[in-house]
């Protein structure tokens, strides 16, 4: 099915014209949000806003004249136990997944709006037992075939290197990424080599700096290296490695919270939705009044059940996303919410494992043409491994997060041992498995509103990129929220129309 960017033009009866592929912004937001309805006092609400505004007004001066601050952000102490799990029956902002794109995202809204807005977290395990984030391999790279995913690394590189400043909280030490910057290399054969290429000047054309090396020079330059098929390689040289993921999520969420975001431990489990008569979508069935996103369900870890009215909802619960999409009605409504999100979880396995004589610390982040990837891990002869299921291997289970060791020995130690020989000795001493958002539509990050609800914006899908992608997904839902507009990366080809156009928008280095 396939619909013309017409259906996504939204009339307000008696008011004005709403172009609903752009989100409303928290002003939108906050008009909803009505003496009466909610218990807001708009006196303390202009109030706030007023001090937003020569906030960044002050900072803008200060930026121009190359001063230092004056003044820091408002904080507050993060100790106070009201601020962790702290119920909220309403807020502006409510950002469904407290993983590092949901932190992210209420990080740079309160870091460039502080203490004008509630900002509240959803997040089902505080423990991150199980969380993508936490789970995956750290990685940070710059070499994408798509413009949007090389600009995207390359903030993510730059905000970490401000990380300690950007992030700081008074009474905590300066949060450490623990940023390894080994570069990644990847390899290809003859049938990939061209590619290879192709991405590289898209990359040098971007700012990335990277070379690439022939069969020979990745011979002299890595002995260790078995490059009898290997036709091209591509080196990063700069803002690539790998990462400590918790120290980035806690870092994000520690100073979200410690600006004034509020963290609630719970699990969504349905919407209620309100009338709003005066709005017609244009493609859609409009002889039954417009339905808009009101209130999100949600079940507390006692079971209790309650309600969290919001002016704008944040869908960034990763693996999770298409099954709570799904409670809006999206997929299985009519016209445009006929499209269901197309996110969904996949199994991946992290093998950890020791080879006294692999290669040392002048080891990248190596991807073999297979996919299969290889990392150091600490020193002493250890390593991280893994790989997606090859062509014919079906995708593993995702009812639970036990591993398959027969997938090591039959697809990951053979490609393994054929491109470092001294791999062909080694043992595993842990392994675990994760769940990560898959987009089965085209593995690219879905970032953006939905046509329809238009206080609904999607931050998902982004198929094992998310980590290093967050810091760049913050700054962009921000100002998609707040400005209506996308202005330091240009992320429009990732929005959700693409599904209802059809449009993919394919990255040609998945691993």
């Amino acid at each position: 099915m396939r619909l013309s960017r017409g259906t996504f033009q939204a009339v307000l009866k008696g008011r004005k014209l709403l172009e609903a592929r752009q989100p409303a912004s928290l002003r939108k937001a906050y008009a909803t949000n009505l003496p009466g309805e909610d218990g807001f006092d708009p006196v303390k609400r202009a109030a706030s806003v007023l001090k937003r505004d020569i906030v960044r007004l002050r900072k803008q001066i200060g930026d121009f004249f190359g001063l230092e601050p004056l003044f820091t952000s408002p904080t507050r102490d993060i100790d106070e136990p009201h601020h962790f799990y702290s119920w909220q029956s309403h807020c502006d902002v409510l950002i469904i997944g407290g993983g590092v794109v949901g932190c992210s995202i209420a990080f740079f809204l309160l870091e460039n709006f502080p203490g004008s807005m509630n900002v509240t977290i959803l997040e089902k395990d505080p423990t991150y037992k199980r969380a993508a984030t936490t789970l995956s391999c750290g990685g940070l790279r710059q070499q994408f075939s798509l413009a949007e995913n090389v600009q995207m690394s390359r903030f993510g590189a730059e905000f970490l290197r401000q990380l300690p400043k950007r992030c700081a909280v008074e009474g905590l030490d300066p949060p450490d990424v623990q940023f390894h910057p080994t570069g990644y290399l990847f390899l290809a054969t003859e049938e990939g080599a061209e590619q290879l290429a192709a991405n590289h000047d898209l990359q040098l054309d971007l700012g990335v700096k990277n070379v690439l090396l022939t069969r020979e020079q990745l011979k002299a330059r890595f002995p260790w290296l078995n490059t009898s098929d290997v036709a091209l390689g591509c080196l990063g040289l700069e803002n690539e490695g790998w990462f400590d993921p918790w120290s980035l999520l806690n870092a994000l969420r520690t100073k979200a919270i410690a600006l004034g975001a509020h963290y609630v431990q719970g699990e969504a489990v349905g919407f209620e939705t309100r009338e709003q008569p005066d709005v017609l979508i244009a493609g859609a069935d409009n002889s039954k009044p417009y339905q808009r996103l009101d209130k999100l369900v949600v079940r507390l870890a006692d079971s209790e059940r309650r309600t969290i009215s919001f002016g704008h909802c944040v869908l960034a619960s990763g693996a999770s996303s298409g099954e709570i999409a799904a409670m809006a009605n999206i997929g299985s409504g009519d016209d445009m919410l006929a499209f269901p999100l197309p996110v969904v979880p996949r199994k991946r396995y992290v093998f950890n494992v020791h080879c006294p004589d692999g290669p040392g610390v002048d080891l990248p982040f190596v991807i073999d043409p297979t996919g299969t990837y290889v990392r150091r891990e600490g020193y002493g002869g250890h390593y991280i491994c893994g790989r997606s299921p090859p062509e014919g291997v079906p995708e593993p289970s995702t009812a639970d997060f036990d591993v398959d060791p027969e997938f090591f020995e039959a697809h990951v130690w053979p490609q393994l041992a054929h491109r470092i020989p001294a791999m062909q000795k080694l043992k595993v001493k842990s392994a675990w498995a994760g769940h990560y958002d898959y987009n089965t539509f085209d593995q690219n990050g879905i970032v953006g509103p939905h046509p329809y609800y238009y206080n609904l914006t999607f931050a998902t899908g982004f198929s094992g990129h998310g980590l290093q992608q967050a810091p760049a997904v913050g700054q962009a839902v921000m100002e998609m929220l707040i400005e209506g507009k996308l202005s330091t990366i240009d992320l429009s080809r990732f929005a959700f129309d693409r599904v209802l156009l059809d449009e993919r928008v394919l990255e040609h280095n998945i691993v």
